[in-house]
């Protein structure tokens, strides 16, 4: 392994996409700084490497500014996050999200730090004209639905990291996510429909689907998630940029086909999945996006980036890590 010195400093790093970055930066023998609170990460996403000598952890609330302001890096990944209210109000996500970027925004124009954002695809709303490229319309439903909140937030940070490019110089790169999954991945709602799904077909429960399930999403396999974060903090291409991060846009599927896959994945011979089908009208006022497909020709073309797991692969290995955790 080669020595690397450059400092890599990971906001939400006991989380999915954060320990799996940390673990594979550390691979390639970078230093990292991770910082974390554990309100959803979880320590046991670090054992792997929490005694590495290049690891710092750091268990700290980053809605204060004050526990930012002594770290050094050379490049600042912002991970933390809370997501789509579906079952709380909007409130944590505007605040805390709005909180954290400022805090993490104002350190690395301080510090000369660069700043990689993760962003989501969610920023892409309602828009029907699909694969989604970089610099697609947003279109999204009404303020008194909240479940806008959390794509609110995140297109106020894009823009907001940008003025502060625009301002004061601020080097960054913007990640959109597509469907991450794989080891580490919350076992609840928050870490997609696969992971319940996954459990439940584990129990021969009752898989839950959200309306009728015909919305359609596409799904990365975590590996190449980081793969693809990796070139946005090592690659100078990547500089002032925003890139979708997925798989092929052919990956697209149905949520009730994601559902009988993985039931017929844990559950071989059995083609009769047991479904419980779950009203929008339970979440209140709430509204989905029926289709979420990445054009990803930008990050190929400009960075490199080339999926490497199709969706049955990277359930293979997510079941297997699941079921040795459930």
């Amino acid at each position: 392994m080669k020595k690397n010195n450059t400092r890599i400093l990971i906001t939400g790093v006991a989380g999915f996409i954060g320990s799996n970055l940390a673990k594979q930066l550390l691979i390639l023998g970078y230093k990292v700084i991770g910082v974390d609170n554990f309100s959803y990460g979880l320590k046991s996403n670090m054992d792997s490497f929490f005694q590495n000598a290049s690891f710092t952890f750091f268990d700290r609330d980053i809605t204060l500014l004050e526990s930012l302001q002594d770290l050094e890096a050379d490049v600042l990944v912002h991970l933390a996050s809370y997501k789509i209210p579906r079952y709380s109000t909007a409130f944590p996500t505007l605040e805390f999200n709005g909180l954290m970027l400022k805090n993490v925004t104002k350190l690395c124009v301080e510090k000369k730090i660069k700043l990689v954002y993760a962003s989501t695809s969610d920023v892409y709303g309602k828009n029907t004209n699909v694969p989604f490229h970089e610099n697609c319309d947003f279109v999204l439903g009404p303020s008194t639905v909240k479940r806008w909140a959390y794509a609110c937030s995140k297109i106020y940070g894009e823009q907001y990291i940008i003025a502060n490019s625009d301002e004061f110089g601020l080097i960054y790169s913007i990640a959109r996510f597509f469907g991450s999954y794989g080891p580490n991945q919350n076992l609840t709602w928050w870490g997609g429909p696969q992971s319940g799904f996954i459990a439940r077909a584990f129990k021969k429960e009752p898989i839950e689907i959200h309306g009728d399930g015909m919305q359609t999403r596409t799904f990365t396999y975590i590996d190449d998630t980081i793969d693809a974060l990796i070139r946005l903090i090592s690659d100078s291409a990547a500089d002032k940029k925003i890139f979708n991060i997925g798989t092929e846009p052919d990956a697209e599927i149905s949520i009730l086909n994601l559902a009988t896959l993985i039931w017929k994945m844990i559950n071989p011979g059995d083609n009769s999945p047991l479904l419980n089908f779950i009203p929008y009208s339970t979440f209140g006022n709430y509204e989905d996006v029926m289709r979420r497909v990445p054009d990803i020709t930008r990050i190929k073309t400009e960075l490199g980036f080339y999926p490497k797991f199709d969706l049955q692969k990277g359930l293979e290995l997510t079941i297997d890590w699941q079921k040795k955790i459930k």
